[in-house]
Order: structure tokens, then sequence, then C-alpha cells
């Protein structure tokens, strides 16, 4: 876990130009500290402490405005820019080196205990207000642009834009 909050404080450097140390970053970034109590939470829900894991995530909720359930996987190097209103649900995996704005929802489409959220593969970037629905598939290094809503599977280096979202046909380079 140690590991993980290390490259989450690397990734918040890396990406927003504006932070401050490493210390300030760990202590007051909101996706940092977010992250961080998930980890922990993730870890309880994996031991079947499902109740207690549930309650770091509701009082991370309160304290960060980020609702990430205890079972969602997240990888490392994970960047939650701002992080306000960003939901990640219960079936979710997001992949290392992702970079995730305000507002962003990964949810699902059913009621049904399936597997029903989004898998984010790695060193995805996906911007404010985009909305994922369902068990779809987002490949590598793919952009997803602010407000898109994305509904299908999409391959690397996708580029997902529009309501509902489809693929640019601008050649992504990573």
């Amino acid at each position: 876990m140690l590991k993980c909050t290390k490259e989450d404080v690397f990734a918040a450097k890396k990406f927003d130009p504006a932070a401050p140390s490493c210390l300030m970053v760990f202590l007051t970034y909101p996706g940092v500290i977010a992250l961080r109590r998930h980890r922990r939470a993730h870890k309880l829900w994996l031991k079947g402490r499902k109740n207690w894991a549930r309650l770091i995530a509701s009082a991370t909720r309160r304290k960060t405005g980020i609702d990430i359930h205890p079972a969602a996987k997240i990888g490392h190097g994970v960047f939650i820019d701002h992080g306000m209103g960003l939901v990640i649900g219960e079936t979710a995996t997001v992949g290392d080196n992702c970079v995730l704005y305000h507002g962003v929802t990964l949810g699902a489409n059913t009621f049904e205990k399936v597997d029903r959220h989004p898998k984010i593969g790695n060193n995805v970037i996906i911007y404010a207000n985009a909305t994922l629905i369902g068990p779809i598939h987002i490949g590598d290094h793919s952009i997803v642009g602010a407000g898109a809503v994305v509904l299908k599977d999409a391959p690397a280096h996708s580029r997902l834009i529009g309501v509902p979202a489809h693929k640019n046909t601008q050649t992504i380079t990573p």
C-alpha cells in the first residue's frame, strides 16, 4: 500500500504543474487522500470485513467528494485531479498510470450482481464529466474527452468524444 501511495503522489506531481511538495500533495490532495483510503478499504473488503470497508468509503466520500466502492480495483500511479463528484463502481477496474478528472463516472447499466462496470486499461486519461457505463473495456493509452458518454468498448490508443461517444478518426501517437 505504501508503494501505491508513493506512486500516486508522484503521479500528482507529474500531471499537475501546480502541485506543491510531495508532503503537501500527500496531505492535501483529495484524489491522493481518496486513493490512500480506498486502498485500505479494498484490503478490508478482500478480507471479508465489508462493513468496515464501507465505513471507510463513506467517510472518504464525505471528506473528499470522491465515491469509490471498496471492491473496485485501482492500479498504481493513478492521479485523480480535483475529483469532486467522481464515482467508481463496485466491479470497475482502473489500470496503472491513469488520470481521472472531476465528475467522471464509471457506472453500471444493470442492477444484477454481475460484472457491470467499466474496465480501464493502463495510461488512460478520462477528462471532466465523462461517463462510462456498463461492462465495457477501454484500451491502453486511450483518451476520453470531457463530457463524453461511452457505452461501447474501445481499442488501445482510442480517442473517444461526444454523446454518445464515438471513435475519432485521428490517430494518437504514444
